[in-house]
């Protein structure tokens, strides 16, 4: 095996600086052992603890990238930089950051059995050398951030150069660690604050990462108070919040930036850091005990978001828009969390998790697991797979109404559908750092529809949709500028839903749109076979066209079989779409053209300016221009034949779309929104609401199944009269009562939060 070493290892610098100050005395008495035992589970997290054949095509790919990353290594002092393509003179442009990242991409081929550099003596004096070099010219405790992203500073490169220190640990000479590791005492010392900007607490997965790096510097620097730091901020990490702000909440919602929906970004890496250190510190001084929230976490705000082994985009935030971070990665981290944390789970537990992942890894054969994951968690994947003990688990199932970050999902056997709204509670789009330039309307009722098609979301869809055009959205055919920070909320309290029995569902919320005079109210009534839209008041004076639109569907290479009839299209694969009001759809085929880099420029995410091509079908509803109190009516039938499509219609009536209200009747169901006081006929008789609400009434006999929400959160209590007089209440949430021969519901303070009862009739 040979090395480029001899100029370049010249080039790299001398040896430390000697006479450097001593480490801090640990506080506590801590035997070395445990110190070491505690890392040594660390690294056998990130490459495992011997060569396994049958991971040889992992093995060979993470010593690729190690020796990629050594091949092209040319130090320049005067540039100054390691690899030609980094200069590392202006720390704005992140490539200090970077070039950790590559580093511990060579300490990773270093420590990984069975590579060709596996302890090899030369490569670990090239990465003491290069990190030598990257002390001296591009992160040290002296330098000053220049305006650069703080995140590089105290999160970034803490995280890769811990990591790099522990893959290396048994090649490195003690007193380059120190001198390595000591700017974190400046830039990352403490993970509850940031010290780029005083004043501000570390929340969520900012205040896990920060963990992260704390505590690998004081299990390499024999350091335990640093660990119990650590420790200590992660055991704050699991209370649960009430809001408002950056949190997990009671509903399993996860907000960070305090404002924004972001389970499948900033709380996967949440969960990962978290599981990783639970598993580092096991059984040692510092173990993480009660960690039974944790696992809550997983069920409550995971689980229902993960279809597949595929995070919903609907709660990525911004990072939609990055290219090298899909759908797939954060599947992929969510499912090596759990992997992480079942070692320890409680049975209770571990018995839904196991088949839960066999499923999600068994299905999702178009981004394969260990294409992505680290080989000590490929590991664990394959044994739950080859276990005969463990069935292949199915799909999940339910509605889950996240009213604490405007989002609705709704789950069946063989398709999922979710709903991303906004409100003056939660941000419609998040943009910044040059991301998700083109996310004006993610957050304006974008629905998101997940078939067996595992690859729609992920294979360049973002950079190719056409971003005025996102489905269920109603959109000012206005053209927008790149967005480039800032915050927008809609000024109004209406967004949420309600749930009944996981089964059925309603959402709504009242569109204000941004820069438009365009409002509308829109309403999602989802089904065990359909999700039947609704919106009325659609309403704009700007001089432009008004468009919704129904479905824009990424069809890959080719133009699918699309049939159409009286009110109806239907597309081969996917789903029929049922016009329910007489409404004309206005079909739309096209190739499209777009650059990863045109929806995100950020310096350490941009995407290239390759071009990439894809087939899309669109269908809208076309509303004209300058509409007045103009609405809509469609129905989604996920794997409908075209046969079913044609027919749909007849077993579903819309009791009412308006200003006042909004509701339909299929077979014992009544499913409303009311936007304020007001009635609503139904087969069985009216239907009243003294405020606005949602509501979902399912009748059995003489029993009938009742859930309201108040998704405007301005009324303190609202009385519902059923179509059927109210005898008795048999089951109840607090605050549900009856009243003569109605309900009333105290919703005042539920935050939007459902509230179920079995009432006889």
């Amino acid at each position: 095996m040979t090395h480029p070493l001899s100029r370049r290892t010249a080039l790299l610098g001398s040896a430390a600086v000697a006479g450097l100050t001593l480490w801090e005395r640990p506080a506590e008495a801590v035997g070395k052992a445990a110190f070491d035992a505690a890392r040594e589970r660390w690294v056998s997290l990130l490459a495992g603890t011997s060569y396994d054949a049958a991971h040889a095509d992992k093995t060979r790919a993470i010593e690729g990238s190690a020796h990629a990353v050594l091949r092209k290594l040319s130090p320049d002092p005067a540039r100054p930089g390691l690899w030609p393509d980094l200069p590392l003179d202006d720390p704005t442009t992140g490539n200090f950051n970077r070039a950790y990242n590559r580093m511990r991409t060579l300490a990773l081929g270093w420590a990984t059995p069975g590579t060709a550099m596996h302890r090899d003596d030369r490569v670990a004096e090239t990465a003491v050398r290069a990190l030598d070099f990257l002390y001296e010219h591009a992160y040290h405790e002296d330098l000053d951030r220049r305006g650069s992203n703080w995140f590089w500073w105290e999160i970034g490169v803490p995280r890769a150069l811990t990591d790099t220190c522990a893959l290396l640990y048994d090649g490195l000479p003690g007193d380059r660690l120190r001198r390595w590791l000591r700017p974190l005492r400046r830039w990352c010392p403490d993970p509850e604050r940031r010290v780029s900007h005083p004043g501000v607490v570390e929340t969520g997965a900012n205040r896990a990462g920060k963990a992260m790096a704390v505590a690998m510097r004081g299990l390499l620097t024999h350091d335990a108070r640093l660990v119990r730091r650590a420790k200590d901020a992660v055991a704050d990490l699991l209370r649960r919040t009430s809001g408002p702000g950056d949190g997990f909440y009671r509903d399993g919602s996860f907000i960070q930036h305090d404002v924004f929906p972001y389970t499948g970004s900033y709380g996967v890496d949440y969960l990962e850091s978290v599981a990783k250190l639970i598993a580092m510190l096991a059984g040692s001084p510092w173990e993480i005990r009660d960690i039974g929230r944790i696992y809550d976490i997983v069920d409550r705000s995971f689980v229902p978001f993960v279809f597949d082994g595929l995070m919903m985009d609907c709660v990525r935030g911004r990072a939609i828009s990055r290219q090298g971070h899909r759908d797939h990665h954060a599947g992929q981290k969510t499912v090596e969390a759990v992997l992480t944390l079942l070692e320890a789970a409680p049975e209770r537990h571990a018995r839904r998790w196991r088949p839960l992942v066999k499923g999600w890894l068994t299905r999702n054969q178009a981004v394969p697991y260990e294409t992505l994951a680290p080989l000590a968690s490929i590991a664990k994947a394959r044994a739950l797979l080859a276990d005969p003990s463990v069935p292949v688990g199915p799909r999940t199932t339910g509605t889950y109404v996240f009213a604490d970050m405007d989002r609705v999902v709704h789950r069946r056997p063989s398709w999922a559908f979710a709903i991303a709204m906004s409100s003056e509670r939660i941000g419609a789009a998040e943009a910044m750092n040059r991301e998700n330039l083109h996310g004006w309307y993610t957050g304006d009722g974008m629905t998101y529809l997940y078939t067996d098609d595992l690859t729609h979301w992920n294979d360049e869809l973002w950079p190719t949709i056409d971003p005025y055009r996102l489905p269920g959205t109603t959109v000012d055919t206005r053209r927008r500028a790149d967005l480039r920070g800032g915050r927008r909320m809609p000024p109004t309290p209406w967004a949420g839903g309600v749930a009944l029995d996981g089964e059925y569902g309603a959402a709504a919320m009242k569109l204000v749109a941004g820069g438009s005079s365009l409002r509308a109210k829109k309403a999602w009534f989802l089904l065990d076979d359909a999700v039947i839209a609704l919106g009325a008041g659609i309403t704009a004076s700007d001089g432009r066209r008004i468009e919704t639109i129904v479905e824009n569907r990424n069809t890959h290479d080719t133009h699918p079989p699309l049939c159409q009839g009286d009110g109806w299209v239907h597309l081969s694969g996917v789903a029929g779409y049922a016009l329910l009001d007489g409404a004309e759809a206005k079909v739309i085929r096209e190739r499209r053209t777009g650059r990863w880099h045109d929806i995100d420029q950020g310096a350490t995410t941009g995407g290239d300016k390759t071009p990439v091509t894809r087939h899309y079908t669109t269908i809208l509803i076309d509303h004209g221009v300058d509409p007045r109190k103009a609405c809509y009516a469609y129905a989604v039938l996920p794997g409908a034949s075209a046969a079913q499509t044609a027919a749909y219609g007849q077993g579903i009536e819309i009791l009412a779309n308006s200003g006042t209200a909004q509701a339909v009747a299929r077979g014992d169901l009544l499913a409303a929104v009311f936007w304020r006081a007001g009635t609503v006929k139904t087969p069985h008789g009216p239907l009243t609401a003294d405020g606005p609400c949602a509501l979902l009434a399912r009748r059995d006999g003489r029993q009938v199944r009742l859930a309201v929400s108040d998704p405007s959160r301005s009324a303190d209590e609202v009385k519902i009269r059923l179509p059927w007089a109210v005898k008795s209440v048999r089951e109840r949430d607090r605050g549900v009562r009856r009243a003569k021969k109605a309900i009333k519901v105290e919703v005042g303070g539920s935050r939007g939060h459902t509230r179920a009862a079995v009432v006889r009739v």
